[in-house]
């Protein structure tokens, strides 16, 4: 397949969504199929309010229609809702190129939480943007009954990997964290007030909390938690002995959609403690033997009380997280995500709007 990928989120990001789409663009490669990106590096850009380290590209609808219309795909995959996804998406519907969409970002909490907005003014944007969509592909279930609670029932599962080669047990531990008495406690992901951090940080446990991460509230957490130990963004070999460096990795998030770090931490022998909610239940599962509740051993805990749930995790075995982690592949992420697509290619054409110019 030609297959074009608009995205508004790229590197020199590190976010979950950068490497589900990076990555999966690999494998798409190294499996034959051709493959274009519209990305913001392509484009001027500004950065986000609120979020500097994210650059939204600005006035993207001329290049995505020139970029898209050069490349003539068989579909389109939108992975965000943002300029560019807005940009793609009014190409495809002008052409009649299909198209699928990703509900990556859980926007409209993450908004609710930045305004002070109830999170149900904002659903109605995301039903128009994904309503046209062949397949919204989500990373659960449980993120899919949800959109077809909300009007948008033709989603299709896209879950996620690890690189099994990186995210492992055995690697030797960050010499930053390696001086400090047990037990180590560790957060990665963005630092930013949609990520819940106070929660984890203000919890009376026992240990070393340690915060792996980038984002816009990083420096107001340095000097709101100085006992806390802040590495900062880490990628590949040093992010894995991040995560063997810890005892339990520590979830307090209540709105990504999935949560890959803690797919990772799991490969790397790291017990898991989270919120009872969607992604730690879709991974971790309510009584902490998976979403199915078939597991042999427990790899994590989930509980309203993070506290309680951090002082479970660490009574579980590493072995267990480490083989429940290792269940996760690249290989079957990219078998669902060409499966989606291939279906959204053969089902018949959406007529053309007659109110829209051709770009």
């Amino acid at each position: 397949m030609r297959i074009a990928i608009c995205t508004d989120a790229w590197q020199p990001q590190i976010n979950g969504v950068v490497r589900s789409i990076s990555t999966t663009v690999t494998h798409l490669l190294s499996r034959g199929h051709e493959v274009e990106l519209v990305t913001p590096s392509q484009f001027r850009t500004m950065p986000m309010p609120g979020y500097g380290e994210i650059r939204l590209a600005l006035a993207p609808r001329f290049g995505t229609r020139r970029t898209l219309s050069d490349f003539a795909p068989d579909i389109v995959h939108i992975a965000t809702e943002g300029p560019i996804g807005w940009s793609a998406r009014g190409w495809c519907l002008a052409h009649g190129v299909p198209f699928t969409s990703a509900f990556h970002t859980r926007f409209p909490d993450y908004a609710a939480v930045r305004t002070g907005l109830s999170a149900e003014r904002f659903w109605p944007l995301m039903r128009r943007f994904h309503a046209p969509s062949r397949a919204v592909l989500v990373s659960t279930p449980t993120l899919g009954a949800e959109l077809a609670s909300r009007g948008l029932p033709h989603w299709k599962l896209w879950t996620r990997g690890i690189d099994h080669d990186l995210f492992r047990p055995g690697h030797a531990p960050l010499p930053e964290l390696g001086a400090y008495p047990g037990p180590v406690l560790l957060y990665v992901g963005r630092v930013a007030v949609e990520k819940n951090l106070p929660l984890f940080l203000d919890a009376a446990v026992p240990g070393h909390k340690v915060v792996v991460g980038d984002g816009p509230a990083l420096e107001a957490m340095r000097k709101r938690y100085p006992e806390v130990t802040f590495l900062g963004a880490l990628s590949g070999e040093a992010l894995a002995r991040a995560y063997c460096s810890a005892d339990v990795f520590v979830f307090p998030s209540r709105t990504d959609t999935f949560g890959l770090v803690m797919i990772e931490a799991l490969a790397c022998g790291l017990p898991v403690a989270a919120l009872p909610v969607p992604g730690p239940l879709d991974i971790i599962g309510a009584k902490g033997r998976g979403p199915d509740n078939d597991l042999p051993m427990t790899i994590g805990a989930l509980d309203e009380d993070l506290a309680q749930a951090i002082h479970k995790a660490l009574r579980m075995d590493p072995l267990a997280a480490a083989v429940a982690g290792a269940g996760y592949s690249w290989e079957r992420a990219t078998d669902q995500f060409i499966a989606a697509l291939q279906e959204a290619q053969a089902k018949p054409a959406l007529p053309r709007p007659r109110t829209m110019a051709p770009a």
